[in-house]
Formats: C-alpha cells, sequence, structure tokens
C-alpha cells in the first residue's frame, strides 16, 4: 500500500497486490491495465503507473502510450490528472471507464489542448457462455496463426489499425510493430482465417488477466464483408478463448459502428459498461 498522507505517487513492485486489487474489482472493465502489470509494468521505466491511495475513493492510472485510468472518483481522477499532465509527450490516447475518463479529460484538455478526435461512448460487450452452448455456429477455419505467418498477418493488423485511428501503426521501419504482431502471434493470443494465401479475418486478445481476455484488433477483408462470415468467425474466437484463455471474453466498440454491434450482439455479447476514448 502507499504510505500514509500520500496523495498520488508513482506505483512499483511493492505496489503490486494494491494495483492488481483495484483492477479485481472489475476484471471487464480493467484488464488492460492489470495485464500491463502482469507483464512487468511496475518495473518498467518507460511507463509511470500512479497510484492515489484513499481508501474505498483509491484509484490509479496507467500512463504510457495509453493512459488509461482504473477506480476512484471525480477527485482521485483530478489529482491523478495533475500527476499526469507533464507526460503529455509520451501519450497518444486516453482511454477507459467513461466517467473516470471524463473527468480526467476535463481536467487535461486546458493543458493539453484539443483533442485530435473525441470517442464518447462505447460499448463494453461481454461473454462468459460458449458460442457452441447457445446454439452459434462456429467457422472451422478460423484458427491460431503460427509463428511462420507474421508476414501475412501483418497487413491486416496494419489494414485495422489504419482504419481504426486514421493513421498507419508505424512510418518507415516497421520492425518494431512487427515485433509486437509476432509476440501475440507466440503467445497464441491471434486468430486468423487464411484464404490463398492472405488472412481474411484476425482478431487478437490483446490483453489477457484475471480471468478475463480483451479481444482487440477485429478485421475482415473488405472483400469479404457483409457475406456472413463476421459472426461465425467471431464464435470461434470467443469459444478459444473461453475454453483455453480466460473465463470471460470482453471488447469495446464505437457506437457509431452498428454492423460490428451487431455482429457481437448477435453472437450473444451483453453490454456491461461504457468506455470512452480520446486520441490525442
Amino acid at each position: 500500500m502507499l504510505g500514509a498522507g500520500t496523495a498520488v505517487k508513482p506505483l512499483g513492485e511493492s505496489d503490486r497486490d494494491f494495483a492488481l486489487g483495484l483492477c479485481a474489482a472489475d476484471p471487464d472493465m480493467h484488464v488492460f491495465v492489470a495485464a500491463r502489470i502482469l507483464e512487468g509494468g511496475l518495473s518498467d521505466g518507460r511507463a509511470a503507473t500512479l497510484g492515489y491511495d484513499r481508501g474505498r475513493r483509491s484509484a490509479l492510472c496507467w500512463s504510457a502510450a495509453n493512459v488509461v485510468p482504473v477506480g476512484g472518483d471525480r477527485k482521485a481522477m483530478v489529482a491523478l490528472a495533475d500527476a499526469v499532465c507533464g507526460r503529455r509527450r509520451f501519450a497518444s490516447s486516453l482511454f477507459g471507464p467513461s466517467e473516470l475518463v471524463q473527468a480526467m479529460w476535463a481536467h487535461l484538455e486546458p493543458a493539453w489542448g484539443p483533442a485530435r478526435e473525441v470517442r464518447e461512448v462505447q460499448p463494453v460487450l461481454t461473454m462468459r457462455e460458449l458460442p457452441s452452448h447457445t446454439g452459434h455456429r462456429l467457422d472451422p477455419e478460423v484458427r491460431l496463426a503460427t509463428e511462420d505467418e507474421v508476414s501475412i498477418v501483418m497487413p491486416a493488423a496494419e489494414a485495422m489499425f489504419t482504419e481504426e485511428i486514421g493513421y498507419p501503426p508505424y512510418r518507415g521501419s516497421g520492425s518494431t510493430y512487427r515485433a509486437g504482431v509476432a509476440a501475440l502471434i507466440r503467445r497464441g493470443h491471434t486468430l486468423v482465417r487464411v484464404e490463398e494465401g492472405r488472412v481474411v479475418f484476425k482478431a487478437d486478445f490483446g490483453s489477457v488477466a484475471l480471468g478475463a481476455a480483451q479481444v482487440q484488433g477485429v478485421w475482415v477483408h473488405p472483400e469479404l464483408r457483409g457475406r456472413g462470415l463476421a459472426v461465425p468467425a467471431m464464435a470461434s474466437v470467443v469459444e478459444h478463448a473461453l475454453k483455453h484463455v480466460a473465463r470471460s471474453v470482453t471488447l469495446y466498440v464505437n457506437d457509431y459502428n452498428t454492423a460490428a454491434l451487431a455482429t457481437y450482439r448477435r453472437l450473444g455479447m451483453v453490454q456491461s459498461g461504457v468506455f470512452s476514448t480520446i486520441l490525442l
């Protein structure tokens, strides 16, 4: 735990239980931060995990390329925002539970300037029951990507990122981005459908912690959209996750992405919260 009388301080490995305890209050909502902590984020000098210790109002904030708050109330968010303010050059986005993000952003915006884009309502959807048990057809062609398929997964990953964020995932050398794609594949966290040597469907388990798996990077090749591929493909992704990875599968999606929302809800995913994302 943090020292008595301390408002906000950087967290280290000795604060691991404190940090994971806050995330465990709602693993589906806080799996991103919990996964970063379990991957060694509290000892990573490139990230500053900030804690606010006030009993039931305790909170923390992951502050690296993404700024992500966990727990607390508006007062906690203001205190954390003050501490995060000086790290603007590191951040590309602020995201997480909507009420926490909005409270932080109200305090950060005057110092950081206007956002590139505000995605205020992003339903968080969750599923805990095997799709095969609820009558959904699985796509038998969806499988784990193999380590020798990094080169064909890369174009799909790049296309998804560019469509979602609005700019490419890297400029110049793509070695760092390729390493990230390869790491997900190596962990068994990327599923694909491959046709004629190209990836036509992809999904990743971007964060796995505390019994939850967060799906990210869902992508269907533009030529195959609207042909009924997405629901059985996602059914296979959820089925695999619940059998081999976690007890719950979660993701968040922009409220204006009606096609994606329809796919996930048709599969049986239910809303468990709301995220907001501030793109910087």
